[in-house]
């Protein structure tokens, strides 16, 4: 086809070269300007030897620049969604190269700026040219949270047809509107929402992600526009933020990563203006189906109707898809329960749930099996079981882990205590899982139970957390001494870390400060902003110093707070602030140093 993806680049050396591909920092960015960084990028590949590199970038328009000239310079890009040291190291074992912005250790290729001048002025680069609809485009991770992502490739002829039905059901609606993204493009979703589909059609690109709601409001409210987001950002649009703008130029609102409550959806359609479109599928099947519900409840709100160039059956109650998003025509078995909805000749599914070890925790696929590897390769579970609990109204799911330890660990357990093996055991997990699928409960048996089968049970598992010893937490009648607390967002390089906190009115460092109107103590804040850092960052064990502390907006029982924790490795700092809406309330530096000095 014409429009194909496999003509892209000759189709934007076509237009006119000021024609904007995206903005970036609220500046237009030319075409001429983006086909020379993509010229860059196959210049720098042509150059190396091997056909498969990583690549990660944060801006969504340089991203697409080294993604178009890679595959013009015949290389395969393989996708990672974070870099992680453990992602890297699996990376190290399938590729030739990184390209990016990953670690120094990496040794990232990077083509200078000026190579993108020479380029254009020099008027020497090579034309652009057709791709290979069957070339081995791409390959992305069935999930970039777990250490046993499984890698699936992609032929330039699979994305080719996605973006063309993407096209087809949702180019009317969409229009001419630019994208706005809250989700990185390091994954499928992003990748084909934000950048391939609105390069492919010519729609402006945000280069950036925007992770605020703060900052997202007056971004949908400057242009006509759509957004692509996650469940676990549209669950936290706060009502209280002016969204009359987005309501006016919001043109469809997109949800991928796991199913969207209805309350949610709704929700959203009265603050945004429309009802989230939301997307089922997977990295390695595509986009399946999608459903959009009704303003008002409706009843059979919860089926999804098949994208039209995606047939699917019921095996055993078992979904089965086939694709030209697929690798070949063949019938792919899926994990998920389904049953078929209606006769009204539009046929449709509602999903049932999974049947596999996969949990979903804020849209991130977690592979229970997986986190007990792990932990049995450490040598301190002789056992280990991982079940999914079920959250408490108003909180996200979390894991709970059911360990035998082996003598080593009882060991530690004996002579320092839970707290201490719950501290090692998460360690070893934070290399190989991301933060959000750290195990929040923990229990230390001397046996799995077992029923009479010999089988050891969910239930019986989750039964245990309800007797015998405690997790390491004050008892109900004991005031707390910490927030509530769950991840907003984590970048990539593992340096970067966005947490929302709520202090309880329990909290025991409202006791006396102040009687009449409790504030949370500035010395409790920098506890906090250690502690958390300590859990998500490896932190020199020692402190330094601290610099640039200031506390310019008290912080009250219950008021939802955001903590953002910046580790600089190489300077042994964290910084850290504490924002809401109404502006920030602490920041400051905290030094830390290896050992303690000698005198």
């Amino acid at each position: 086809m014409s429009d194909s993806l496999t003509t892209l680049a000759v189709r934007l050396a076509a237009r006119p070269p000021s024609i904007p591909v995206g903005v970036r920092a609220g500046a237009a960015v030319g075409t001429a300007a983006f086909l020379a960084r993509a010229q860059a990028w196959r210049a720098l590949l042509g150059g190396h030897p091997g056909s498969r590199f990583a690549l990660y970038l944060d801006d969504s328009i340089e991203f697409a620049a080294a993604l178009l000239g890679a595959w013009h310079a015949g290389k395969t890009v393989w996708l990672a969604a974070d870099t992680l040291d453990a992602t890297c190291a699996n990376l190290r074992e399938h590729v030739h190269g990184f390209l990016g912005e990953f670690p120094a250790a990496c040794a990232p290729l990077v083509p200078a700026v000026d190579s993108t001048v020479d380029a254009t002025l020099e008027g020497n680069a090579a034309p652009w040219l057709e791709l290979d609809p069957e070339a081995d485009a791409l390959v992305v991770f069935t999930s970039g949270s777990t250490g046993a992502a499984q890698a699936i490739p992609k032929k330039l002829r699979q994305m080719a047809s996605e973006v063309a039905t993407l096209e087809t059901l949702f180019g009317a609606p969409a229009g001419d509107a630019a994208v706005i993204a809250t989700v990185s493009h390091q994954h499928i979703y992003g990748l084909l929402f934000k950048v391939l589909w609105a390069l492919n059609t010519g729609r402006a690109i945000h280069a950036a992600s925007i992770a605020f709601p703060e900052a997202l409001a007056p971004a949908l409210a400057a242009q006509r526009c759509v957004l692509v987001a996650s469940p676990a950002h549209l669950k936290r649009l706060p009502a209280h933020l002016d969204w009359q703008g987005a309501r006016r130029h919001v043109a469809a609102v997109f949800s991928s990563g796991g199913p969207l409550p209805a309350d949610t959806a709704h929700a959203c359609g009265s603050l945004l203006g429309c009802v989230p479109v939301e997307v089922f599928g997977s990295s390695e099947t595509g986009g399946i189906a999608w459903r959009q519900r009704a303003a008002m409840p409706a009843i059979g709100d919860d089926g999804w109707t098949p994208f039209p160039t995606v047939a699917w059956r019921l095996r055993e109650n078992f979904l089965e898809v086939r694709s030209p998003h697929l690798p070949d025509d063949a019938w792919l078995p899926l994990a998920d329960h389904a049953q078929e909805l209606g006769n009204d000749g539009n046929r449709r599914f509602q999903l049932l749930g999974r049947g596999d070890r996969i949990a979903k925790i804020e849209e991130k696929r977690i592979s229970l099996d997986a986190i007990e590897a792990a932990l049995l390769a450490c040598g301190l579970a002789a056992e280990a079981r991982v079940a999914l609990c079920e959250p408490d109204a108003g909180h996200r799911q979390v894991l709970a882990a059911f360990v035998v330890p082996t003598p080593a660990g009882r060991s530690l357990l004996e002579q320092e205590g839970k707290l201490a093996l719950n501290a090692r055991l998460r360690a070893v997990l934070a290399g190989v899982v991301d933060a959000v699928a750290l195990p929040r409960r923990w229990r230390y048996l001397d046996a799995l139970p077992v029923n009479a089968q010999g089988k050891t049970t969910v239930a019986a598992l989750l039964a245990l957390l309800n007797v015998g010893p405690a997790d390491p937490l004050p008892a109900p009648a004991a005031a707390p001494r910490l927030p509530q607390v769950r991840e907003l967002a984590r970048d990539g390089d593992g340096r970067r870390v966005l947490l929302e906190i709520v202090a309880p009115a329990n909290l025991v460092y409202f006791d006396g400060h102040f009687t009449q109107a409790p504030i949370l103590p500035g010395v409790a804040q920098v506890e906090w902003a250690i502690r958390y850092g300590r859990e998500h960052f490896s932190l020199p064990p020692v402190f330094r110093a601290m610099h640039a502390l200031k506390f310019q907006h008290v912080i009250q029982p219950g008021q939802p707070v955001e903590l953002e924790l910046l580790h600089d490795p190489a300077k042994g700092q964290l910084a850290f602030a504490f924002r809401s809406p109404s502006g920030q309330h602490a920041s400051g530096r905290i030094l830390f140093r290896p050992e303690a000095a000698h005198g």
